[in-house]
């Protein structure tokens, strides 16, 4: 039988931290300039959120904006954050292609799930070619609900998923692998909360350790 992965992206495969603090100045000069935004830009609040999907994103730095801002501040933010990646300023976490060609070669079937939006999602996918061992990559967008353990859901429908698990920093990877009956691993990274990974099956703290881990547990 073929266990299957499946990924998170920011904060698990792709170190968002590298391209987050210059997307969010940039996105708020615009603010600035429009007469929208007085204060710093809210870094730090977004790190504490990070892996939500952006439309919670900008209702949570932005409630007191009209639908109609935020929806243009999207837009800028998402453009800005494919010209970091498709100019390299962004990074793999260390050990990722390493890692997902190990367990490609031994028959892991492995996916994306995420929060992010497909053009966001692609540019990645399309710098790093993580389609030499992903087979599809799945966004929050595809769903209605915009629930992560529906996304993680349809993955386990459309592919006939019976054993696997959800590798992911946040408590919104943890819960959809629990409600999907997947194993939780946490990754102890960047935007983690301990608190959060408390709940997890398991907790690795690098990508290396996912190598043991999935060769020792009966998934």
């Amino acid at each position: 039988m073929s266990y299957t992965l499946i990924f998170d992206m920011d904060g698990t495969l792709f170190q968002t931290d590298k391209i987050l603090e210059l997307a969010l100045e940039e996105t708020f000069d615009y603010l600035r300039l429009e007469g929208l935004w007085e204060k710093t830009a809210p870094v730090e609040e977004y790190r504490t959120i990070m892996g939500v999907p952006l439309q919670v994103v900008w209702e949570t730095l932005l409630p007191d904006h009209p639908n109609d801002i935020r929806a243009k501040v999207n837009v800028i933010f998402l453009e800005i954050l494919i010209e970091n990646i498709r100019a390299g300023k962004g990074a793999l976490y260390p050990n990722v292609e390493k890692v997902l060609d190990y367990l490609t070669t031994k028959s892991y079937s492995l996916f994306i799930a995420s929060n992010g939006l497909p053009e966001y999602l692609a540019a990645i996918v399309d710098y790093y070619k993580l389609d030499r061992w992903i087979k599809e990559t799945f966004s929050i967008q595809q769903i209605e609900s915009q629930n992560k353990s529906d996304l993680v859901r349809t993955i386990i429908e459309k592919y006939d998923v019976e054993k696997g698990a959800v590798i992911g920093d946040r408590l919104s990877d943890i819960q959809a692998a629990k409600d999907n009956y997947l194993l939780a691993i946490g990754c102890n990274f960047d935007f983690a909360q301990q608190d959060e990974l408390a709940q997890a099956d398991e907790v690795i703290d690098d990508l290396t350790q996912l190598k043991d881990l999935v060769a020792t547990l009966q998934l």
